[in-house]
């Protein structure tokens, strides 16, 4: 039987919050999805077989082409027309994965970004087999090449007739969003649906702010003009001292409230995805 035509190896530890997600989302665009764990310390390979893909085991450190190419050939797959693997870290999301499978549709056989050193030099003079890869997309011609290359081969020494590209990886510059009118929307939808649900914030935290700030503009008042304790001083003072901690105290009752259902509604959403995976 022939094998997929389009593959997704997706690279990580620890990935039981998104891996769920992740795999149904690649299905989307490929053929073929394969996760390769480094040495996991959660649930990421027990929620990955739920979902019926192949979960292979690999170190996490060096992360190199020949480590790839040996785990892929162990795990005893079939030969893909073209393979992408992708390391999932802490600066990868989820909404990256249209950008990424884009290198599946190239005409490289060969694309490969290495984590490279300031001093480590060009990456096309890098020992390839030996190099830390970031992420890396093959086509069948491209994975048999690779793996015949020697232990001191860099770039330089593929065949002529393949198309080979090997970068420095570099993080991607922070872009800062602009607030476009559907966000706006949403702020404003989620503002009235706090004020029909009666949300904490709304309900308790208003009020409890209004009071602290009535209690700090009394504060300076009562600082400024009563020079000596008298009977009317002591009582501003009281009243003063008792309307800020009540404002105070409901702020962090607010606070706590707020957290409290966030925390919940968390707990509720993990039990009903791990009844709909069952």
């Amino acid at each position: 039987m022939d094998g997929p035509r389009h593959r997704l190896v997706l690279i990580g530890a620890n990935l039981e919050l998104r891996v769920v997600s992740m795999i149904v989302r690649s299905r989307e665009s490929v053929d073929d999805v394969v996760l390769i764990d480094l040495e996991s310390t959660d649930k990421t390979r027990e929620l990955a077989e739920q979902v019926n893909c192949p979960v292979l085991s690999m170190k996490d450190e060096p992360l190199t082409p020949f480590g790839l190419m040996a785990t892929l050939r162990d795990g005893g797959l079939a030969h893909a027309d073209r393979t992408l693997f992708i390391r999932v870290d802490g600066t990868w999301r989820l909404r990256d994965l249209p950008l990424s499978l884009n290198r599946l549709h190239e005409r490289w056989d060969v694309h490969v970004s290495l984590r490279l050193g300031p001093d480590a030099g060009p990456p096309e003079d890098v020992v390839l087999l030996e190099a830390d890869v970031h992420h890396l997309m093959v086509s069948d011609a491209g994975l048999q090449a690779l793996v015949a290359l020697g232990p001191l081969a860099t770039a330089m020494d593929f065949p002529d007739d393949l198309v080979v590209r090997v970068v420095r990886h570099s993080a991607p510059p922070p872009i800062r969003e602009a607030q476009s009118l559907a966000s706006a929307s949403r702020f404003a939808q989620m503002f009235l649906w706090m004020l029909e649900s009666k949300h904490p914030l709304i309900l308790i935290g208003v009020p409890g702010l209004t009071l602290f700030v009535v209690g700090i503009m009394l504060s300076e008042s009562v600082i400024d003009q009563f020079r000596e304790l008298n009977s009317s001083s002591l009582a501003v003072t009281l009243a003063t001292v008792a309307v800020t901690l009540v404002g105070l105290f409901a702020l962090m009752a607010a606070l706590l409230l707020w957290i409290m259902e966030k925390q919940v509604a968390g707990l509720q959403h993990q039990v009903e995805s791990d009844r709909g995976v069952a």
